[in-house]
């Protein structure tokens, strides 16, 4: 994991930066479950202080990403299939039914954000870069459940979005299957701007399901 130094801006906290960097690599499978994390040895390689990466870590272990060994540093979680699965069916109640209220409702400065970031998500997968990848991804999904106006919605989502793991996500790019999911984001806007609901509840059933399916390298029926 050396030159995770180089990707850390002002732009954040080194703290939020750190978790940021973290949280994606575990998220996607790039930092496996069971491997131990250290202190000194993340802070090497980012090129700071053991403060801000002690900090990183307390947090994803209270977000249940790391569980903290004595004397050893943390070891990261895994998720099981039957968690997955349930955060999964939670997501399909939450986030597919909006998409009939939403579809034809968007401004076409509303339309330009969400194709802006459906853009970014496929170019960031297509490179590999899980890190912009999951942050596009994210901001994404909540800015369009935004547009329910219920912030409650929104919040319980992220908070969802932040337990799931998608461990098949490195080995995705590798194979080329990434990129079909990724232009569903695309897809689903065009859907929206076209007033077709039941076409946009439709896909992003489907889209969430590849989070028990290929995103987290599991095939699909």
């Amino acid at each position: 994991m050396s030159g995770f130094g180089t990707v850390l801006t002002p732009a954040e906290s080194l703290r939020e930066q750190i978790e940021n960097q973290l949280s994606s690599r575990i998220v996607s499978g790039e930092i496996p479950p069971g491997q131990v994390l250290t202190v000194p040895t993340l802070a090497a390689d980012f090129g700071v202080s053991a403060t801000p990466v002690r900090e990183a870590m307390l947090d994803l272990a209270r977000r249940g990403f790391l569980r903290p060994i004595r004397n050893r540093g943390f070891s990261v979680t895994e998720v099981s299939d039957d968690e997955l699965n349930e955060l999964c069916e939670v997501r399909l109640l939450l986030e597919a039914p909006p998409m009939r209220r939403i579809a034809g409702t968007l401004t076409d400065a509303e339309v330009a954000e969400l194709r802006e970031l459906a853009e970014r998500i496929v170019d960031a997968g297509r490179d590999g870069r899980f890190a912009e990848y999951l942050a596009a991804d994210t901001a994404f999904h909540l800015r369009i459940l935004e547009f329910t106006g219920n912030r409650t919605l929104v919040e319980v989502v992220r908070e969802l979005r932040q337990q799931t793991r998608l461990v098949g996500l490195a080995h995705l790019v590798e194979s080329d299957r990434l990129m079909p999911t990724a232009r569903e984001h695309g897809e689903l806007v065009e859907l929206l701007v076209a007033g077709d609901g039941d076409g946009a509840e439709a896909l992003m059933r489907r889209h969430i399901r590849h989070v028990g399916g290929v995103w987290s390298g599991r095939d699909e029926d």
